[in-house]
């Protein structure tokens, strides 16, 4: 995700990317890396890698077991896939063509960067919202989940999550490609970066996801407490609420923690005195893309199916024969 920012000239001078410097009021990638460059961009090489690897470990293991290819799997691999391009697009993307030095001086490059990062992002934000309501019909209404969450339903899902991203990721550039630098700062666009685009790309899921899974775990402990009262032990209840707790934990705490920090500081900042460094900016904006590496350890890794099919996958048993319908557990 990006922002609109305003800057001096005065500023290239003292906020500068590691792997950046100034040449001729250029803003262009060093090619005498420091030891800080080369230990930053290493980094994000390896997350680069573990992104690609973990998601496509759930592509490949959804698509090859029959066992996993249900409704919400279906969802799970649009998302995996989702993920998997930030890590094969948007990280090398933004490694050659970061946050700060577009700031200063936005190529055709930058803005294809841009178009990626709004794209792949707000569709993975949106596949975790039809992940959570999939999620409240398993929980809050199982006797019909199979007729409201079918294998045609979670097409639909999928496809309304990739056009939608497609068409603001494509909206948000098109004003750009015109080349007409503000003498003024551009309200509109101001307006659209830090307002309306957050609410819609993330305000708006986060309060959705919110209320669903609350709603999952008012119920959840609900059934708990009807098992223990059935029972009359409190073993079963008491490993209900806890997987429930945990799981929401995990998904929740997750995407908060990656996405809140970047949207609040984007949300906020038009109306303070003070400029944030644009470095923090893009520290923000890296911590955002790092939620495509931990969704595949969320989503997948989490249930032991998955842990199953990784390990045959890696093993390179499904090399040596038909492995299909192998039984996970």
């Amino acid at each position: 995700m990006d922002i609109q920012v305003t800057v001096n000239n005065t500023d290239i001078l003292t906020d500068l990317h590691p792997c950046y410097e100034t040449l001729n009021f250029s803003y262009k990638i060093t090619t005498t890396p420091s030891v800080v460059c080369v230990m930053l961009y290493g980094f994000l090489m390896l997350l680069s890698v573990v992104t690609v690897c973990g998601n496509l470990l759930v592509v490949i293991s959804i698509i090859y077991f029959e066992q996993l290819q249900t409704p919400t799997n279906t969802l799970i691999l649009s998302l995996a896939v989702a993920d998997l391009l930030v890590g094969i697009l948007v990280f090398p993307f933004s490694m050659a063509f970061s946050l700060s030095s577009c700031t200063y001086y936005e190529s055709l490059f930058c803005k294809v960067r841009e178009s990626f990062d709004i794209l792949f992002s707000t569709c993975s934000i949106m596949h975790l919202c039809c992940i959570s309501v999939d999620r409240y019909y398993a929980v809050c209404q199982p006797l019909t989940y199979s007729s409201k969450i079918s294998r045609h339903v979670a097409v639909i899902m999928i496809a309304v999550s990739w056009g939608v991203s497609a068409l603001i990721g494509i909206g948000v550039i098109i004003p750009k490609l015109k080349n007409e630098p503000c003498l003024e700062t551009c309200f509109i666009d101001v307006l659209m970066a830090n307002t309306i685009g957050p609410i819609l790309s993330f305000y708006l899921p986060v309060v959705l996801m919110l209320c669903i899974y609350l709603k999952i775990f008012v119920v959840a402990q609900r059934q708990a407490r009807s098992i223990q009262t059935r029972t009359k032990s409190g073993s079963s209840a008491s490993k209900i609420e806890r997987k429930a707790t945990k799981t929401l934990a995990i998904v929740l705490g997750a995407f908060l923690f990656c996405w809140t920090p970047f949207f609040l500081c984007i949300t906020f900042l038009p109306f303070t005195s003070n400029s944030v460094p644009v470095s923090v900016i893009e520290t923000l904006n890296w911590l955002t893309l790092s939620n495509s590496m931990l969704n595949p350890f969320i989503y997948a890794f989490f249930y032991s199916w998955f842990r199953s099919a990784f390990k045959t996958i890696a093993s390179g048993k499904i090399l040596q024969g038909n492995l299909s319908n192998l039984r996970l557990h």
